[in-house]
């Protein structure tokens, strides 16, 4: 037993013996090697941990994003990787102005293309061109482009070619347009004039510009030397030359007797009297035409007679002050007052005649500058005072939101990206530069302290609207009161078009009088306007400018115009389109 107990205490010392030199002599290098031993483990476990989570392949399953990098939600990156930039490209047809770089030559496309990898062939062609080679494109399955620029569709033609399943339903995809996305969603207005009756899609992006000109695009200018000249031979009453300002406002019969001076005088000195023209427009053109002169009789007149009151489709020849301004009207134009060939020349035409010798008495135009070559000879009217005294103003159907400007065809491979990549015209920034030319070029580069685009000098010889032209492609964008505010001036002319329509036309629309949106039609609605408005149009226009011409309109012929418009024209066929269409867009 006590050996026993001997050969353990010998065993326990050993082992005592054998940790306690382990501990004093090795330990720490023992622990180092582990430590780092553990860290290196450590390194590629983490590595191999973050791999899986940067390879987007497995997760995604869309080849568009796992090969081509494709993404829409952030503005500030490409929406393709440079492989996508490689790989992928896009048939874009448009037509252009015809002062327009080739759209593949401008600052503006190079720089989208830079940001946004996403490549666009453009095929221009001159607008005339277009015009004539648009139902052949459509006609042609075999060989569409992926998309049209200043497209130019009509609500019928949208139909048409939507039920043939021809044109992408770009409501579809408005996951891919945040911006498009965000208009819609603000602006319900002009969701409803993009919506299709048929089957409540879209099928078109639009071009919006808001600047509220388009309404009132009449403006009436006055020679201030003309007329102080007759006010000094005593020729108008109740009239001074210190009354000579913006915002005069005649009575129709003092403008008679200013217009009957200018008629008898050699008001610009070069030695005839027939070469004057009293007061010129141009008649039925969409600026500076003759629906003002109907204002002096209480009607918010324009080129198509059709205007809304208190909701309620409205058209001006059937009211029987008409009758009585085309008279007033006529007798102007028969004593000589009205330059007869303001209803039959070009508005190029009248263009020309303003410039050089001075002939203008008074004329409408919406800017006084691009008419005449002494802009500042002339002052800008309020509206005239009628005889019954009524003086109000043409109310015109320019909508400023223009539907059917780009379309695509069912046939485009990938609709999400060249969506996605029309999409980034909306930002206000691009906007500004597709409507008026590129930073680097109409811009500087660093903005104003408010955040705003700054004009470039322009280059020696160049007009604003020359430089504008050959570098903007114009089409799709949204210029409305956000981007005024917050990214880019209007132009100084634009401005003062502002300024003048504040002072002499916006005071004088009634408010419950309004233009009419763009407004969606059913087939069946579209198949009546084409068979009873084209000739409801020429028959007013037939019989407006022979009264106007020849001397007005007697009591007889004016009851037979009232009973052909309820008749054979079908007027009140037309009317009931029109109120439903609006009805529809009121109540959505």
């Amino acid at each position: 037993m006590k050996k026993n107990l001997k050969k353990w205490l010998v065993v326990l010392m050993m082992a005592v013996m054998v940790i306690t030199m382990t501990a004093c002599s090795g330990g720490n290098k023992d622990a180092a090697p582990a430590e780092k031993k553990e860290e290196t483990a450590a390194a590629p476990a983490e590595e191999k941990k973050e791999e899986p989570a940067a390879a987007p392949a497995a997760a995604t399953g869309n080849p568009l994003v796992d090969n081509y990098g494709f993404q829409w939600q952030d503005a500030s990156a490409p929406i393709l990787n440079e492989q996508g930039a490689k790989d992928i490209a896009f048939r874009v047809y448009s037509s252009k102005n015809a002062s327009a770089k080739d759209y593949n030559d401008m600052k503006i496309m190079a720089d989208l293309f830079a940001q946004t990898n996403v490549q666009v062939n453009w095929e221009n062609v001159s607008e005339s061109v277009y015009s004539q080679q648009k139902n052949l494109i459509f006609g042609n399955k075999d060989n569409r482009p992926d998309a049209i620029y200043h497209a130019g569709m009509g609500a019928g033609e949208i139909i048409k070619y939507a039920k043939r399943k021809v044109l992408v339903p770009i409501s579809d995809y408005l996951e891919y347009m945040p911006n498009f996305s965000k208009l819609l969603e603000e602006r319900p207005d002009i969701r409803n004039q993009l919506l299709n009756v048929e089957d409540g899609k879209i099928y078109s992006l639009p071009r919006i510009e808001e600047m509220g000109l388009l309404q009132s695009p009449n403006l009436l200018f006055l020679n201030i030397a003309w007329t102080k000249e007759a006010i000094e031979a005593g020729a108008v009453s109740d009239l001074t030359a210190d009354q000579l300002k913006d915002g005069l406002a005649l009575k129709s019969s003092q403008m008679e007797e200013i217009l009957t001076y200018f008629r008898d005088h050699d008001m610009n000195g070069n030695g005839k009297t027939d070469d004057e023209r009293p007061l010129s427009f141009v008649y039925n053109n969409w600026q500076g035409n003759q629906c003002d002169l109907y204002g002096m009789f209480g009607l918010n007149d324009n080129l198509e007679h059709r205007v809304l009151v208190d909701g309620k489709v409205t058209y001006s020849v059937q009211d029987d002050r008409f009758k009585e301004a085309t008279n007033f009207i006529s007798r102007w134009v028969d004593a000589g007052l009205i330059d007869k060939v303001s209803f039959e020349q070009s508005q190029d035409n009248f263009l020309a005649n303003g410039k050089g010798l001075e002939t203008y008495g008074a004329f409408y135009w919406w800017e006084s500058e691009t008419v005449v070559s002494n802009p500042e000879n002339y002052i800008v009217c309020s509206p005239m005072i009628g005889p019954n005294g009524d003086q109000t103003i043409c109310v015109s159907n320019n909508p400023e939101v223009s539907t059917g400007e780009v379309i695509l065809f069912t046939s485009c491979k990938y609709p999400e990206i060249l969506l996605a990549y029309f999409d980034r015209y909306y930002d206000p920034v691009i906007s500004a530069q597709i409507n008026y030319g590129p930073i680097g070029i109409v811009y500087e580069e660093e903005r104003d302290d408010k955040g705003m685009l700054v004009q470039k000098p322009l280059p020696e010889g160049v007009t604003t609207d020359e430089l504008r032209l050959q570098n903007a492609p114009l089409g799709i964008i949204y210029l409305g009161e956000y981007a005024w505010n917050n990214v880019v001036h209007m132009e100084p002319r634009a401005q003062l078009r502002l300024e003048r329509l504040q002072q002499c036309a916006k005071p004088f629309v009634p408010e419950n009088v309004t233009p009419f949106p763009n407004l969606q039609f059913t087939l069946e609605e579209l198949n009546t306007l084409s068979n009873y408005e084209t000739n409801l149009n020429d028959y007013i226009r037939t019989n407006l400018i022979s009264w106007l011409m020849k001397g007005g309109v007697s009591d007889d012929a004016w009851a037979a115009f009232q009973n052909d418009l309820n008749g054979k024209v079908n007027l009140a066929g037309i009317q009931k389109v029109y109120q439903d269409a609006y009805d529809r867009y009121i109540a959505k």
